[in-house]
């Protein structure tokens, strides 16, 4: 479990040198602006709009596999990704995610030295899991080159000890990350939303507004986001980590693979090199096109700002009347933001929540925990600093 207020248990607590939390923790004072220096050789480029939401890339991409990965969330990329590396010998282990084998929805980290053996880490889990504990373990077993496939929590924490680590090669395949929670609070979810939850094998947020389920039987169920019983979900359901975190697109990555931007299809932002090389060891198996853009997120934006900041006074949340819930469940996939216009919402929503929440629940941690771009991102919103919540060196200039 968490080990701080502000803790997602990305397994550097449990190393042989804890206090390392205090360099590598995006909770405690993060440096964006060197480590994406570092890692991609060159800052956001305020003359590419779009590296303000998303942080540095090469290119973007719509993209799914021309054969699917049975058993996969979306087509498979990310699992195919690391299958490849391991097949071409490029790598001696991938870490990652795999179900635990009391419950299929707990993730467990996993060393995975075998191909073959990606098949088992397939799919979505929900809950805290120390990912970077087997850091450690895997380099003393002689394991230097690995690919590390997580979340931004645990990129961050990543990339800030990866010098000192002593890797010979890393490739890190990142996946966005916007909330998590415990697993027992994912099964309370879960029987929100079937009479029979331990008959649900698949969960996925789409980016069409809704929420996909399949069965074990081959049925399959969409709800819309504005149907979710979220407002019946306790305040704490959500942690105020994910509440307050500024890293949806995982901007460590070499690679991001997600689906905000690809309109039923994953979406790739390529980072750097070892991102283009990885994405072309795929080959032919993938399918690639542009991304989409439509509709306007400004409404959808502010709508989500009222509601947050009712939240974070600890007042409930507005809710819609049942009759026209259908009514604008059905027009959001038409008339409101789509593909990147999409990713741009969910990003600057982010963005506000996380300045709504610490100035409600832990001011003091504004200036270290909010990074400058974070600021941009609200500006249009009516959101600026207070005194004393920027950096002292921003201030200064």
């Amino acid at each position: 479990m968490p080990h701080r207020a502000l803790c997602t248990d990305c397994g550097i607590s449990r190393s042989s040198e804890p206090e390392r939390c205090g360099k590598a923790c995006q909770f405690i004072a993060p440096d964006y602006d060197a480590l994406e220096t570092a890692v991609h050789g060159r800052a956001r480029d305020p003359r590419r709009t779009d590296e303000l939401f998303f942080g540095p890339f090469k290119r973007m991409v719509r993209a799914s596999l021309a054969k699917p990965l049975a058993g996969a969330q979306w087509t498979g990329i990310t699992t195919r990704l690391a299958e490849r590396l391991l097949e071409e010998g490029a790598i001696d282990a991938v870490l990652t995610m795999a179900p635990d084998p009391s419950d299929k929805w707990r993730p467990v980290p996993v060393l995975v030295t075998k191909a073959e053996d990606m098949a088992h880490c397939r799919g979505m889990r929900m809950g805290y899991a120390p990912l970077l504990a087997l850091l450690e373990p895997a380099l003393e077993q002689g394991f230097k080159r690995l690919a590390i496939i997580g979340i931004p929590c645990q990129i961050y924490a990543l990339r800030a000890l990866e010098k000192e680590l002593g890797f010979e090669r890393l490739y890190v395949i990142g996946t966005p990350c916007s909330d998590n929670t415990t697993t027992a609070n994912f099964h309370d979810f879960l029987n929100l939303l079937s009479d029979e939850p331990e008959t649900i094998t698949y969960l996925e947020f789409r980016a069409d507004y809704h929420v996909e389920l399949r069965f074990n039987d081959g049925r399959m169920k969409t709800i819309p986001f504005l149907q979710l019983p979220l407002s019946t979900l306790p305040p704490d359901f959500f942690p105020l980590t994910c509440r307050t975190c500024v890293d949806y697109t995982n901007v460590l990555a070499d690679i991001t693979v997600g689906y905000m931007g690809g309109q039923g299809e994953q979406w790739l932002l390529v980072r750097n090199e070892r991102g283009e090389e990885l994405l072309r060891l795929l080959g032919d198996e993938v399918r690639l096109s542009a991304p989409g853009n439509a509709g306007k997120r400004k409404g959808a934006v502010t709508g989500f700002m009222a509601n947050v900041e009712r939240a974070a006074g600890g007042l409930p949340l507005r809710k819609m009347p049942d009759w026209l819930r259908p009514i604008v469940g059905w027009l959001m996939p038409k008339i409101g933001p789509r593909g990147l216009e999409f990713a741009r919402a969910r990003v600057e929503m982010k963005a506000i929540e996380t300045i709504l929440h610490l100035r409600r629940h832990m001011p003091r941690k504004m200036k270290n925990m909010v990074p400058p771009h974070v600021w941009k991102l609200v500006e249009p919103y009516g959101l600026k600093p207070d005194e004393g919540e920027r950096p002292v060196d921003a201030e200064a200039r």
